[in-house]
């Protein structure tokens, strides 16, 4: 899971293109959307493509991404449990 939680906090830099945020500056516990890092639906858009292109994982409804997105934490815990197993 940890492992995960570090590409993820990779893969969030890269997809939003936060240039001045390091991985170390993201909490896996704290709120994703409108927490520090200021993301906002149309990050939360970019996130989904990024995670269903890399993942094979579908977020498909307002209220699964509102769950999902709650926190870093969470997103891997949801991307773990529902990718295709290789």
């Amino acid at each position: 899971m940890e492992n995960l939680i570090s590409e993820l906090k990779e893969k969030i830099i890269e997809t939003l293109y936060l240039e001045d945020v390091h991985k170390e500056d993201i909490d896996e516990d704290a709120p994703l959307v409108g927490g520090d890092l200021g993301i906002d639906s149309i990050d939360v858009l970019e996130l989904v493509m990024m995670i269903e292109t890399e993942y094979s994982v579908i977020i498909d409804n307002k209220e699964l991404g509102e769950k999902v997105f709650s926190s870093l934490r969470a997103l891997a815990e949801y991307i773990q449990t529902n990718r295709p197993q290789v």
